[in-house]
């Protein structure tokens, strides 16, 4: 009996992973929470095989969630499931913990192979995503300017890069507009840049942004 964790602030979303996960006759217990609080609070109260986590939600980053419960449940298969790309968000999520990412528009047969893979203590990447990670141990993407932002510096750059105010992401990330002001204030002296249509050219062309 496998226990399955699904945060995800869609409804819909979570409905079609069990739909998905529940083709596996050994996956036979789920669980579900819509925010990074309820996700904490579901994982500090029960045990779980594997979570599967996404990226934005209404309250907090999954980053931030990520970083907690790795502090807490260090042994907790983690697998990140996101509309963004491997571009945006893979590498980060892995460095941070997570057993493996997957892209929403992965194929379902890829999520059970994905599941299975970081019970057993693996780590789930694509052939693209492994060589992503091979250059960063070599040292071959450091040259790229966006990968010294910390990760809320990352997050706000995405959002700006979006279209998002600084208000508007204020409220995403539950800090208040101050907070956000100083990070885009780093995120242009990090990046050697000094508005924010020249981040949104560099986030575009670096495929940060969908």
């Amino acid at each position: 009996m496998i226990k399955v964790l699904i945060a995800d602030d869609h409804a819909i979303v979570r409905r079609g992973l069990k739909q998905i996960l529940a083709e596996d006759p050994g996956v036979s217990v789920f669980g579900e929470a819509s925010n990074a609080a309820e996700t904490l609070e579901k994982v500090r109260q029960e045990t779980w095989d594997v979570l599967i986590l996404d990226i934005t939600l209404p309250d907090a980053s999954g980053l931030d969630v990520l970083k907690q419960l790795k502090c807490e449940k260090p042994k907790l298969p983690v697998l990140v499931l996101s509309m963004h790309s491997e571009d945006q968000y893979a590498v980060r999520v892995l460095k941070a913990g997570a057993s493996g990412f997957m892209n929403k528009e992965s194929a379902p047969e890829q999520l059970l192979e994905a599941i299975k893979k970081v019970l057993k203590g693996g780590k789930y990447v694509s052939p693209t995503l492994a060589e992503k990670l091979a250059s960063e141990l070599g040292g071959e993407s450091s040259a790229l300017p966006h990968m010294i932002l910390s990760d809320r510096e990352y997050h706000v750059l995405c959002r700006i890069a979006s279209g998002k105010t600084v208000m508007e992401i204020a409220q995403e990330m539950s800090l208040s507009v101050k907070t956000i002001s100083t990070y885009r204030a780093r995120i242009l002296e990090k990046m050697s840049m000094k508005t924010n249509a020249e981040l949104t050219r560099y986030a575009l062309q670096n495929k940060l942004v969908l």
